[in-house]
């Protein structure tokens, strides 16, 4: 399982990458490992659901970018499994502080690094529960589907500033954020026309893309990466 797929690969294609973590511990691992490749990769540690630490971390961006940015990768988020009626009001706090006000806020902070880039990409990481029902994830599903009409919002409002915008819907994907629910990842797979779950690598290879020139003419578009589970019923 790599964990910093998207990270990897837009390396690959020659970005410089400046990524976080509210692990630090985890955090200095990989950028231990990344500089002993020679990776151009630094990063912070920042707990995205608290507002200061996001405005600390695009003004560190700023700082190492001169002002510009040319893709933001909204990314972090929280699952719950959990029946509605069980939601508490920390669980509801939580979960959209994480998964779509950090997005939202976070976009906003960095509109004039990619304003000033001069052809800014923004790439939303939602799920195929934004669109589809699963069972127990009432709550993380609104704010995938949220990051959905974001989306499709900001495409239209900041087209003017040459930024783009677009949106994953990864279907169940082998990372931290599901492993420890097997029994869903089973019934999730059988459910899959292409019989299994994805791999990590195989969402990052789209999120990379949707910032290269060659997707210069797609914007606000939600792309499944799937295994056609959204078209199977």
């Amino acid at each position: 399982m790599n964990r910093h797929a998207i990270v990897e690969e837009l390396v690959a294609f020659g970005a410089t990458v400046h990524t976080c973590s509210s692990n630090e511990e985890k955090l200095n691992k990989c950028l231990r490992r990344w500089e002993s490749l020679k990776l151009p990769i630094t990063g912070s540690v920042c707990d995205v659901s608290s507002r200061q630490e996001r405005e600390k971390l695009m003004e560190k961006v700023s700082s190492l970018f001169n002002g510009k940015l040319d893709i933001l990768i909204n990314n972090a988020g929280r699952a719950l499994f959990k029946s509605s009626v069980d939601v508490t009001t920390e669980d509801y706090s939580l979960i959209m502080a994480t998964n779509l006000e950090a997005c939202f806020h976070l976009s906003q902070l960095a509109h004039p690094l990619l304003k000033a880039s001069g052809a800014g990409n923004i790439v939303f990481n939602a799920s195929i529960a934004g669109t589809i029902a699963l069972a127990n994830l009432s709550l993380y599903s609104a704010t995938k589907g949220a990051l959905v009409q974001l989306t499709k919002s900001l495409a239209c409002e900041w087209a003017k500033d040459n930024i783009r915008t677009n949106c994953i819907g990864p279907g169940v994907i082998d990372t931290p954020l599901v492993e420890r629910y097997e029994e869903f990842k089973s019934r999730e797979a059988s459910r899959t026309p292409l019989g299994r779950n994805g791999e990590p690598e195989e969402v990052a290879a789209l999120a990379a893309f949707l910032c290269m020139p060659a997707a210069s003419y797609i914007s606000g578009q939600i792309i499944f990466v799937d295994g056609a589970r959204t078209v199977n019923g």
